[in-house]
């Protein structure tokens, strides 16, 4: 991985963790705010920590979540689709959340992955500086090129707190972005069953 992608506070990671922390020591301080007053000495390690979590992606390579798939698949090519998929993400510039939801499909060829290593691969991008479109294809190239299937798609929906609690201040507005690859840009059918099936439709499943 990147130098960037290594632990934190290894050798080539850059800053150290008390390098960190006195950058946010010096935020405090711009922000007008004392921070050796009670309320925020412990701030800074507090605020890395949080950090170390939100940014937890870094460390992670999504191709390692997917290389385990399966053949046994008793013959099974239909479309697979996992929906409503939760993240937490922040936006790269003014790394202020985004929060949202990504749906994932794929059409196996000869393997399939478990659909917990899907939701994996959301998170670990998630949990990146981020913009929207970039995390939308990411998440489906990835998929494509390690589950080489016959067609990949991926919809996320998401709301961005830099458009509603700064600038223009727009609360309820929600940003949707696609990408498609292989028979899900090809193939109109298919790309509309998988839309279907995400929002709210699909098959029937009672008696």
């Amino acid at each position: 991985m990147a130098a960037q992608q290594t632990a934190k506070g290894s050798v080539d990671s850059g800053p150290s963790r008390k390098q960190a922390e006195e950058a946010v020591r010096t935020l405090i301080q711009w922000a007008g705010d004392n921070p050796d007053r009670e309320g925020l000495v412990d701030t800074p390690a507090r605020f890395v920590r949080a950090w170390d979590e939100y940014f937890s992606g870094y460390n992670e390579d999504p191709v390692d979540v997917l290389e385990r798939t399966f053949q046994e698949t008793g013959g099974y090519d239909e479309m697979v689709v996992l929906r409503d998929i939760q993240f937490f993400s922040h936006c790269e510039h003014h790394v202020v959340p985004i929060i949202g939801k990504v749906h994932v499909a794929y059409l196996p060829s000869s393997r399939v992955i478990g659909i917990s290593k899907l939701a994996r691969v959301v998170e670990i991008f998630a949990r990146r500086l981020q913009i929207q479109e970039k995390l939308t294809a990411e998440i489906a190239k990835t998929i494509d090129e390690v589950l080489e299937p016959k067609g990949v798609g991926v919809v996320v929906q998401a709301q961005h707190q830099c458009m509603t609690t700064r600038g223009i201040k727009k609360s309820g507005v929600s940003m949707i972005t696609s990408h498609m690859l292989g028979a899900f840009r090809d193939d109109s059918k298919t790309r509309r069953e998988f839309l279907s099936f995400i929002e709210g439709g699909g098959p029937s499943f009672s008696t």
